[in-house]
């Protein structure tokens, strides 16, 4: 029996709750579910990752759900356009949540959240490479909290594994925003004292756990981790 844990934070009155996320980008639903039979009591998140989600439709997010039904399940689809039909699709499969790229139409980012709301679920934004501030406050006026931030590309091209003080300096200010923050983008135990102090939420592991030779002792390890930032 798999059970669902609601903070890594739990302890810290007064804390930003923290969350780790198990991003599940394989190709098959079998393989998905193997890794997470491993690592599902250390997550409080699964995600049925972008490629998941192409390679074997919603059928992985409904097998996801049906064997874990008390974890929170997002669906990452990258909503672009289609906003309805695509987040509704995800939603009646069992997710909880679902993704709308940042360079989506302002009509899309609307339809989804008028989905959400209708199906009891929230929108994650992706904010990918030359988001504005301007669509920020938009997605607020909408109601959508959620917004994930990756680590900014230059600075992973160029070797650095070290979050940039600009990158985190907007976790501070989505958080001002009222925003909820997820992060990825190469997250490893080694890496989590980059956001110490910082309000960020929720913290995406995908192969570092699920390509460990032991998932089990990886997810733990990145859950400890995510559980000693101050």
């Amino acid at each position: 029996m798999h059970t669902l844990r609601t903070s890594v934070h739990e302890g810290k009155p007064g804390a930003t709750p923290r969350q780790v996320q198990l991003a599940l980008d394989l190709r098959a639903t079998a393989t998905a579910l193997t890794a997470l039979e491993q690592a599902a009591d250390a997550i409080d998140i699964i995600e049925a990752g972008t490629v998941l989600c192409l390679s074997e439709g919603m059928h992985a997010v409904r097998a996801i759900r049906t064997a874990y039904p008390n974890h929170t399940l997002l669906a990452d689809i990258r909503i672009a356009e289609a906003g309805a039909l695509l987040s509704k699709l995800a939603f009646e499969a069992g997710a909880n949540w679902v993704t709308v790229v940042s360079g989506a139409a302002p009509a899309t980012f609307a339809t989804v959240a008028k989905v959400a709301a209708e199906c009891g679920g929230e929108v994650q934004v992706e904010l990918s490479e030359g988001w504005t501030w301007d669509l920020v406050q938009r997605c607020r006026d909408l109601g959508i909290a959620q917004f994930i931030l990756h680590r900014s590309r230059d600075a992973e091209a160029a070797g650095s594994l070290a979050w940039p003080p600009g990158d985190l300096d907007a976790i501070e200010r989505l958080h001002a925003l009222g925003g909820r923050v997820s992060v990825t983008g190469g997250l490893t135990p080694t890496t989590l004292g980059d956001f110490a102090g910082r309000p960020a939420e929720i913290f995406i592991a995908g192969r570092a756990i699920y390509g460990a030779d032991n998932p089990a002792a990886a997810a733990l390890a990145f859950r400890d981790a995510v559980l000693a930032i101050p």
